[in-house]
C-alpha cells in the first residue's frame, strides 16, 4: 500500500522524499515502533501493571528501542556507520535511554505535577491525558532527539558501509513493477539517470568495436 501511494505522488512531492530518504525511513521505523510501544504500554497498564503507568511505559519503550536499533541499523541508516559494532550499539542504547527519559517526562508531569489522575479527574480524562502526554508529546520529543543524536554520535559517517550487490537487482525489478519506493534506498545519482540519458541515440557516445572481443578476428 505504501509503495502504491508513493508511486502516485506528483514529482514535486516525490523529489523531497528521495532527497531526505534517511528521514523518511527513520519516520517509518518510528511509526512501527510507536505501534509496538503503544500496544505494550496500554496492555501492561491495563493488566499486570495497572497501578504503575510509568513502569509500563519504560518496559514498552525498552522493547520498542530494541526493535528500533535493528531496523535503524539495517534500513534507515544502512550505509552510515564509522564505529565498531559494540561501540555503536552501546551509544545507541545510551542515547535511547536518554530518549526514554524524554518520553516519560511528559507523563510524569501529567500525572504527578498537573495531577491529571483519578480522583482529581474522571477515568476518561486520565486516559486521554496519559495517551497525549506519553504517546504523542513524549514520542515526538524523543524522536526529534534521537534523529539528531543517532546521526551525530551513533552513525556519524555517511557511506561508511557498502551497499549490498542485490540492491541493483531490486532496483531493476522495482522499476519494471512500477514500484518506486525501493528507489529511496538508492543514491541520488541513480534517481535521475533517466534524465541524463541522451534522448537522441545520435548523441550517445560512439561504440568502439575494437574493444569488443567478439568483433576481433
Amino acid at each position: 500500500m505504501l509503495d502504491a501511494v508513493v508511486s502516485r505522488l506528483p514529482r514535486p512531492v516525490r523529489d523531497p522524499l528521495y532527497r531526505h530518504k534517511e528521514l523518511v525511513k527513520f519516520a517509518v521505523v518510528g511509526g512501527t515502533t510507536f505501534v509496538i510501544d503503544t500496544g505494550l504500554f496500554l496492555g501492561l497498564k491495563h493488566s499486570v501493571l495497572e497501578t504503575k503507568p510509568t513502569v509500563s511505559k519504560v518496559i514498552a519503550t525498552l522493547v520498542a528501542t530494541i526493535v528500533s536499533y535493528v531496523l535503524n541499523r539495517e534500513w534507515s541508516f544502512r550505509t552510515r556507520g564509522g564505529r565498531v559494532r559494540h561501540h555503536e550499539a552501546a551509544l545507541f542504547f545510551l542515547i535511547s535511554g536518554i530518549g526514554i527519559a524524554v518520553t516519560v517526562a511528559p507523563l510524569d508531569i501529567s500525572r504527578y505535577l498537573l495531577h491529571l489522575t483519578t480522583p482529581n479527574v474522571s477515568p476518561f480524562t486520565q486516559e486521554v491525558a496519559d495517551f497525549v502526554s506519553a504517546q504523542v508529546i513524549g514520542t515526538l520529543l524523543a524522536m526529534a532527539f534521537r534523529w539528531w543524536a543517532f546521526r551525530r554520535f551513533v552513525f556519524p559517517h555517511a557511506d561508511a558501509r557498502p551497499r549490498m550487490p542485490k540492491d541493483e537487482i531490486d532496483l531493476a525489478a522495482a522499476e519494471l513493477l512500477g514500484d518506486v519506493w525501493p528507489l529511496i534506498d538508492e543514491p541520488d545519482d541513480l534517481l535521475d539517470s533517466d534524465e541524463r540519458r541522451p534522448a537522441d541515440p545520435a548523441q550517445a557516445p560512439a561504440r568502439d568495436d575494437t574493444e569488443d572481443p567478439v568483433g576481433r578476428r
